[in-house]
């Protein structure tokens, strides 16, 4: 499956990629679900930033959504839905994280402070970016599904 890094997206879907990027920074909490072992889900809590182009997300050392990511890369990502009125569309994210060591890890601790030196790092890579909201008269859904291999596809939904 063909993936992309958020710059990459934001070129080719800078519209979606504006929506995507104001939910995600309207609350600093968002739902992250990753495989445990045994291939089973596992959801936790994380947060999410922009290092340079990419989309990124840290965690403590060893916590498990890091240790998730380690082995199997596969993510998605549910931001924070706010406060339920839908005036502002839901979205989800999907891809594979990829751990950033060295240099650049180094740079980052040093830039962002985390509270411990080992704390992990993870790019994003993106294969599906999805919006859900109201219709301007509020009479059905808008799903917006971005792939990097179909680019944007709008469906409506009473």
């Amino acid at each position: 499956m063909r993936m992309t890094t958020w710059q990459e997206f934001a070129a080719e879907a800078p519209e979606l990629a504006r929506t995507v990027q104001a939910r995600l920074e309207a609350a600093k909490h968002h739902v992250l679900a990753t495989l445990r072992l045994d291939g089973s889900p596992r959801v936790s809590g994380t947060e999410v930033a922009w290092r340079g182009p990419d989309l990124t997300l840290g965690s403590m050392p060893g916590a498990r959504k890091a240790l998730d990511l380690r082995r199997d890369g596969r993510f998605a990502l549910h931001a924070n839905p706010g406060d339920g009125s839908m005036t502002t569309p839901d979205v989800k994210l999907a891809g594979r994280a990829v751990e950033v060591t060295g240099d650049e890890h180094r740079a980052w601790v040093e830039e962002a402070e985390p509270p411990s030196n080992d704390s992990h790092l993870f790019r994003l890579d993106l294969t599906e970016v999805t919006t859900t909201g109201l219709s301007d008269d509020q009479t059905h859904l808008v799903i917006h599904l971005w792939t990097p291999t179909r680019g944007v596809q709008t469906f409506n939904r009473a």
